[in-house]
């Protein structure tokens, strides 16, 4: 059974952190927002006919893994997408990642591994969820930086072979939130080489997969499945960012089908079944490209101007995919305040988003950035933190 004590060395979540550390700040003029990572363009136009026409189907249970249309969406989008095959069986729907990526420790990480504790790898920043599955489980949570040196993606296998030996899930986010790096195949590769050889899982969480500057990331099922390793893969994906549909809850979990039934399993008793008609709203979502590629491009936009306006600025790393800056500071915090202070423009700082560790907070130089707003709004709001920050260009 799950103790509350695993639950007490967690920190507060990152937004209650900033608005304690802000609570004594008066903004600057026209503040600016760019905290959170939602979603700010519009929804797709198929959206409202399809709730307005399926609104009736409240009145039904949905089916916990999904309906055969929407099973048939995923896997049809994994093929054109990643270039493999994916039965139905081997994909069930989520309420998003999040759901998943907890679930799926709870469902797949075993009690012990090798007479031991197991351990569970997260990337040193990291998205939060990764770290509360670790506790939920009674896993060691091992926290591996990604730092400038490390191409802002974990060095897992720089860890001592002890480590790796009981490790029983390895996190892995591409492109990174909040650094937006791109692990490529290479990467993947012997990361999954890596799985084989210690025996653990990697949960891989795309959920910016389609979100890039030049190139579409690799998916880390599809290049196992191409070393004929897909059992050592679980990857997860939803339409919050794809399809600017955070509201609607609604992604999926993919890989080796004895590893989607036993999520399946545990769904069925605890987890919570994405309402029908945001089902059919996911079904075409999955089968239509042109609204992503349109978001895109907005997105691409947005690159361009941040590249313009921070192309000076020692360190400045541009992202290759996702909707985050990783921009650099003396001190997180600091920057943080003084932004809101000065410039009117609030930001998360870096450190309320990975862990101390023996090597330091990896976090604790950089502010993340969302670029999330319109065009014009973030690159008012950009040019504000560059002369605040880094003097004017």
């Amino acid at each position: 059974m799950t103790s509350p004590q695993r639950f007490s060395n967690l920190p507060d979540y990152a937004f209650p952190r900033l608005r304690k550390l802000l609570s004594d700040v008066a903004p600057g003029p026209d503040p600016i927002v760019m905290t959170i990572g939602e979603p700010r363009h519009g929804i797709p136009d198929f959206v409202a006919p399809i709730l307005s026409r399926t609104v009736g189907e409240l009145g039904k249970y949905p089916p916990n893994e999904g309906t055969p249309e929407l099973l048939a969406a995923i896997s049809g989008w994994l093929k054109t997408r990643h270039a493999i095959e994916v039965p139905p069986e081997g994909i069930t729907g989520l309420n998003g990642t999040r759901e998943g990526l907890f679930n799926a420790a709870l469902a797949l990480c075993p009690e012990r591994k090798n007479g031991t504790t197991p351990r569970i790898l997260v990337p040193n920043p990291f998205y939060q969820v990764y770290a509360v599955a670790a506790a939920a489980v009674g896993a060691e949570p091992v926290f591996v930086n990604a730092t400038g040196t490390t191409g802002h993606l974990p060095d897992f296998a720089a860890l001592d072979p002890a480590t790796l030996d009981a490790a029983a899930i390895c996190y892995l986010c591409s492109p990174a939130n909040p650094q937006g790096a791109v692990a490529g195949r290479d990467y993947l590769e012997r990361l999954v080489e890596l799985a084989e050889r210690h025996d653990f899982l990697i949960f891989a969480d795309e959920c910016y997969s389609e979100i890039w500057r030049s190139a579409p990331p690799p998916g880390a099922l599809a290049v196992a499945m191409g070393m004929g390793l897909g059992h050592r893969v679980v990857m997860f994906n939803s339409l919050s960012k794809r399809s600017n549909l955070p509201g609607l809850r609604s992604g999926f979990v993919a890989g080796a089908v004895e590893h989607i039934a036993r999520l399946r399993t545990l769904r069925s008793y605890s987890g919570a079944p994405v309402p029908l008609p945001h089902q059919r709203v996911s079904e075409v979502a999955w089968a239509d490209e042109d609204h992503v590629m349109a978001n895109r491009a907005l997105y691409q936009e947005k690159y361009a101007i941040a590249d313009r306006v921070f192309g000076n600025v020692p360190g400045y790393v541009p992202p290759e995919g996702g909707f985050f800056l990783w921009l650099p500071v003396e001190d997180g915090e600091a920057a943080a305040r003084r932004l809101w202070a000065e410039a009117g423009v609030q930001v998360l700082p870096g450190a309320y988003l990975s862990r101390d560790t023996d090597a330091g907070n990896p976090g604790k130089g950089y502010v993340r950035v969302a670029l999330v707003g319109p065009a014009g709004e973030t690159e008012d709001a950009l040019t504000r933190i560059r002369d605040t920050l880094y003097g004017k260009g």
